[in-house]
């Protein structure tokens, strides 16, 4: 059975950030001249993100992750429909079950 929050960001798209450890498993991997597909590969994550990656650790020097622009999103009213369909289709778990997976 699949938790809640996964489904639901399977149809919201919200992302996660990356570990400081996959971040400097990528570095380190492109430093022992690894293509961004074997890194890629070895780390499950995308190659556009591999690549954003070591674009920006070689550009600023850094692998923190910056602050974004602009203001915070809410949930928007799509969301909330997901939400509340979610929540119908499974009435049999907690409140507190479901708001630990959101």
């Amino acid at each position: 059975m699949q938790t809640v929050s996964r489904n639901i960001c399977e149809r919201m798209g919200c992302s996660q950030e990356l570990s400081e450890f996959q971040h400097d498993t990528a570095i380190g991997c492109h430093l022992c001249n690894k293509s961004i597909r074997e890194i890629s590969l070895l780390l499950n994550i995308p190659q556009s993100t591999v690549s954003d990656i070591i674009t920006k650790w070689k550009q600023l020097g850094t692998k923190a992750t910056q602050p974004r622009s602009g203001r915070p999103c809410k949930m928007t009213e799509w969301g909330q429909r997901m939400l509340k369909r979610t929540v119908r289709k499974t009435r049999t778990l907690s409140t507190e079950s479901i708001s630990k997976d959101l």
